[in-house]
């Protein structure tokens, strides 16, 4: 071989990328995904768990959502820089410090005798997951060349994403139920520990061959302010309602940041976003399509949650398991969602995603009032099978074309636009929900319904952007 040929092979590996066509080997993918896998699962995990935590630290009724709000706001505020740092910095390096920090603070969390100390945690466990995620999908991205190898890979992270989400909901009510609401904190702890071990034997660093360029601290200040005032805003929607001065505010915030963030980034020489990966059409489909992805997703499992245990009386543990084959059909879907792609395109898959997605909530706004779950099991399949494929299918039309040094950052903007839409649908769902039930004067599931019909009209609207989309993209993508 070469002298040449071995630096090549040797700079491929230096870059994250393995020499063989394959890409990552088994045990690395495997790696990721439990992380991935673990930052997921703590989205609804600690839901079931909000009662319990209230009753025994004391919080006001007002005051527990921050429980959840503050991983939100702290996550979704800091993908960006999360994933840009990953690029600059290194993506194992970025990865590893994204699980020691969400896994101290989750011990934080489970070892907290004060609500102010649970709630710091939470922020910071948020800090910790907004380094991992866009790690995590860039690690993916760079060591795998486009294709069907990298198309199983996405297929499989949005698979396990997928699960874990719901399987957040099922060990969620098994932890609270056997042991205590800390456990769904604790649980963490071992498995970020022993990823940190294996990360530096399994990943080969990978980073972007920038030069002089360093991070754009002005840009990524503002950016994160303007995120982060946007999740606080729509997550405080069914608290404060849209009049009031603190949304108003946060809002105003928002636009501010936004506009100054992009006055920054046309006159910087390194931005944080360059102006042209914004015009890419596969960027904007895939990121207009996550924000509906995540407001169906997000509010969809919390009505359910509700109906479940208010209207039919069912216990945490029981709604977590007829949720469950919404979470394993996502996970069917995404597993083989690279060798339908190969059949009949990326872009007829977000088509036929986005699609059966809004047949399932069609379904779903026939919600029984009492009584059987056969209808019911049938509609969270279907949306379970449309939430993982337009997943998978977003990931892949958003990556492509990328060069390695932006896959960080595009991993940023693509989790962020779908935290942004959960934030959005956590709020607007149950918003709707309540409305129709008159504040909860009203019994019965036409609240329930009316917000299913609202998560329809969200997947909907995405399936119009892939239509649409589908005319964008240029026709390389198709076969991809």
């Amino acid at each position: 071989m070469s002298g040449a040929a071995i630096a090549s092979q040797q700079h491929a590996r230096r870059a994250g990328r393995a020499a063989e066509p394959g890409g990552l080997r088994g045990p690395a993918l495997a790696l990721i995904l439990t992380a991935a896998f673990m930052v997921v699962l703590d989205f609804s995990i600690v839901n079931v768990a909000l009662p319990s935590i209230q009753r025994e630290l004391g919080f006001a009724g007002s005051a527990v959502q921050w429980i959840v709000t503050g991983y939100a706001i702290s996550f979704g505020g800091l993908l960006i820089l999360g994933g840009r740092a990953a690029d600059l910095f290194g993506r194992r390096r970025m990865f590893i410090a994204g699980l020691i920090v969400f896994s101290a603070a989750s011990l934080a969390g489970g070892l907290a005798h004060d609500a102010v100390l649970l709630v710091a945690s939470r922020f910071v466990q948020g800090t910790g997951a907004a380094l991992v995620a866009p790690s995590a999908l860039s690690l993916i991205t760079t060591g795998f060349a486009e294709g069907p190898h990298r198309n199983r890979a996405l297929g499989m992270y949005g698979a396990t994403a997928s699960l874990g989400f719901v399987a957040g909901q099922v060990l969620g009510g098994v932890l609270v139920q056997f042991t205590s609401w800390r456990a769904v904190f604790l649980v963490n702890v071992p498995v970020g520990v022993l990823a940190v071990a294996l990360a530096p034997r399994l990943l080969a660093e990978s980073r972007a061959r920038h030069g002089g360029r360093r991070l754009d601290v002005t840009g990524a200040l503002l950016v994160t302010v303007a995120v982060a005032a946007l999740v606080f805003a729509v997550s405080q929607l069914a608290v404060l309602g849209w009049t009031s001065p603190v949304v108003l505010a946060a809002l105003m915030l928002a636009v501010t940041s936004v506009t100054a963030f992009v006055a920054v980034e046309r006159h910087h020489p390194d931005p944080l976003v360059r102006p042209g990966l914004l015009r890419m059409p596969g960027l904007r489909t895939a990121s207009t399509m996550n924000v509906l992805l995540g407001l169906w997703n997000a509010g969809e499992m919390i009505v359910l949650s509700l109906y479940f245990q208010q209207v039919l009386h069912d216990s945490p543990l029981v709604t977590g398991l007829v949720i469950a084959p919404q979470g394993i059909i996502g996970f069917t879907a995404g597993a083989f969602g690279a060798r339908l792609t190969s059949r009949v395109g990326i872009r007829r898959v977000l088509v036929l995603t986005s699609g059966v997605a809004t047949i399932g909530f069609l379904v779903l706004t026939r919600l029984p009032a009492s009584g059987g779950y056969s209808p019911l099991f049938a509609a969270v399949m279907l949306v379970g099978f449309g939430t993982a494929g337009t997943a998978f299918g977003t990931m892949v039309t958003a990556s492509q074309g990328v060069a390695d040094q932006d896959q960080g950052l595009i991993g940023g903007v693509i989790n962020t636009s779908r935290q942004i839409g959960a934030a959005l649908g956590a709020a607007l769902l149950p918003a709707v929900a309540e409305a129709v039930n008159h504040g909860g004067r009203a019994a019965g599931a036409g609240g329930d319904r009316a917000a299913m019909l609202a998560g329809a009209a969200a997947a909907a609207l995405a399936l119009a952007v892939a239509l649409r989309g589908a005319r964008e993209l240029r026709p390389r993508l198709s076969h991809a």
